[in-house]
């Protein structure tokens, strides 16, 4: 094992671990009963506003994670072929 395959484990295995930690940190998309009876959100202050709100941050966060994670996956199998 060499350095590469060091970092690159280290840097994938924290890319991983935040994502499952931010998805997990996310409210579910169902409406439940709220939706069932008319319960519309988009007219409220928060519907209106949801793009400052804390969820729509960890759904920023978790497309960047989840992107990032898969970059690394590809280079780190890309260069694993010609690093050894």
């Amino acid at each position: 094992m060499n350095v590469f395959e060091i970092i690159s484990g280290c840097l994938l295995l924290v890319c991983c671990l935040a994502l499952i930690i931010l998805v997990m940190m996310q409210e579910s998309k169902q409406g439940g009963l709220g939706s069932t009876f008319g319960d519309s959100s988009t007219d409220s202050y928060f519907g209106r506003n949801s793009g400052r709100t804390l969820e729509a941050v960890l759904a920023r966060f978790t497309k960047i994670f989840a992107i990032a994670f898969f970059v690394l996956t590809i280079l780190v199998s890309v260069f694993s072929v010609y690093i050894q």
